[in-house]
């Protein structure tokens, strides 16, 4: 069912210290987008030296903690087999991304968060 590691997001109090930093780690800043629409809170994609990976930077303090984002086959296909699964909580059900996929986010029975990504 899951295909590859996509990105690591992980929370910063202090967006243009974090950029910094991990710019001073060989990571370039390849992308900012706003995570609401009353564009309060920030994400900042920070690419690794081989471009195939990202570290995701977010400021919002209501979501401070790690989320990895595994891109899968199928979103709605690996939603409707772990659904049944009581130890298996969906913060987001899948839903539909501005690139024509789907997204759905899920707290593994260890509490890790995983935001799946994919068609």
């Amino acid at each position: 069912m899951w295909k590859k590691i996509e990105c690591l997001a992980v929370y910063t109090k202090d967006m243009e210290k974090s950029v910094n930093f991990y710019q001073s780690l060989g990571l370039t800043k390849a992308w900012e987008a706003y995570q609401d629409i009353e564009k309060q809170w920030s994400l900042i994609g920070m690419r690794f030296p081989d471009g195939k990976s990202e570290l995701v930077l977010k400021n919002n303090p209501e979501l401070n903690f790690a989320e990895i984002e595994i891109v899968v086959e199928d979103v709605k296909a690996t939603y409707e087999t772990l659904k049944s699964d009581t130890e298996v909580e969906w913060i987001r059900t899948p839903f539909a991304n501005s690139l024509g996929g789907h997204v759905a986010v899920m707290k593994a029975p260890d509490d890790n968060v995983f935001v799946l990504v994919g068609k």
